[in-house]
C-alpha cells in the first residue's frame, strides 16, 4: 500500500492497480476503487486545483479524444456520454457524485499527481463528493474530492497562526527537491522507493514549505530515520 509522498514510477503504479492507466479518469476499478491522475504544473492540460491544505481537490473533467472528426478538444463540451448514449468517464464519476449527494455511499478515488514524465506521487484517498458543470465559451465539468480523514494531513495545533502548517508538500517544493537531488536519496544515491522526507520531522515542527527542510530518500533510509533530527 502507498503513502502519501510516495514517489512511484508509472509501471509500478500501474501494476498496484492491476491495469495500464493510459486515461487520466478511471472509475470504479476492479479493486473496487476508482483512480485519478492529475497534475498541478505549469502547463498541465486540466485546470486541476487543491484547497484547504490539500484535504479538497478540485478536479477538471476531461475532453473528447482527438480524432478524425477535425473538432478541437478544447473548444468543444466535455462529454458525460458517448454517441450511443453510454456513460464517459465524465459521466460516471459524474452520476456517482450525484447519487452521493441523495444518500448513496462515497465514491472512493486513489489520487496521483504527475511530478514529471513517467515519475507520480501518491496523492491520497479521496470521496467524490459533488460534481458540476461550468459553462463559458464551453461546458466543462468540475469534480470536488474530500481527502478522508484517517489519510488525512490534519493542521497541526503547533501551527504559528500567521502560517500555514500542514504535511503536505506543495507541488513546487516538490518539483524543486526533485531537481535537486537528482532523482536519488540523498543518503545512498538509490533511486528506487523514493519519498519525500522532511528532515526536521513535521512532528517536531518542521516545515512543508520551505525547500531546505524538504529531501529525496529511498524506503529503507525513510524507514530507519522516523523522526529522528539528523
Amino acid at each position: 500500500m502507498f503513502h502519501a509522498g510516495d514517489i512511484i514510477a508509472y509501471l509500478d503504479m500501474c501494476k498496484f492497480e492491476g491495469v495500464s492507466l493510459q486515461r487520466g479518469m478511471n472509475f470504479h476499478l476492479h479493486n473496487g476503487l476508482s483512480v485519478v491522475l492529475m497534475s498541478l504544473r505549469k502547463g498541465a492540460p486540466y485546470e486541476d486545483r487543491v484547497e484547504d491544505n490539500w484535504q479538497t481537490l478540485i478536479y477538471e473533467g476531461h475532453d473528447i479524444p482527438k480524432d478524425k472528426s477535425g473538432l478541437n478538444p478544447k473548444q468543444t463540451d466535455q462529454p458525460l456520454t458517448t454517441g450511443n448514449g453510454k456513460p464517459t468517464q465524465n459521466g460516471l464519476f459524474y452520476n456517482a457524485a450525484i447519487k452521493y449527494k441523495a444518500g448513496a455511499p462515497a465514491e472512493k478515488v486513489r489520487v496521483y499527481e504527475k511530478i514529471k514524465n513517467g515519475i507520480w506521487a501518491y496523492t491520497g484517498l479521496f470521496n467524490l463528493v459533488d460534481a458540476w458543470i461550468e459553462q463559458n465559451t464551453r461546458k466543462v465539468i468540475k469534480f470536488k474530492l474530500k481527502l478522508i480523514e484517517e489519510e488525512s494531513t490534519l493542521i497541526s495545533s503547533k501551527a504559528n497562526s500567521n502560517i500555514e502548517h500542514t504535511r503536505v508538500i506543495p507541488t513546487s517544493i516538490k518539483l524543486d527537491v526533485w531537481k535537486r537531488d537528482k532523482g536519488m536519496c540523498t543518503l545512498c544515491g538509490s533511486k528506487d522507493n523514493l519519498h519525500f522526507d522532511h528532515i526536521i520531522p513535521f512532528s517536531k515542527g518542521g516545515s512543508s514549505i520551505t525547500l531546505n527542510n524538504i529531501q529525496l530518500l529511498c524506503a529503507r533510509h525513510n524507514i530507519a530515520k522516523k523522526d529522528r533530527i539528523e
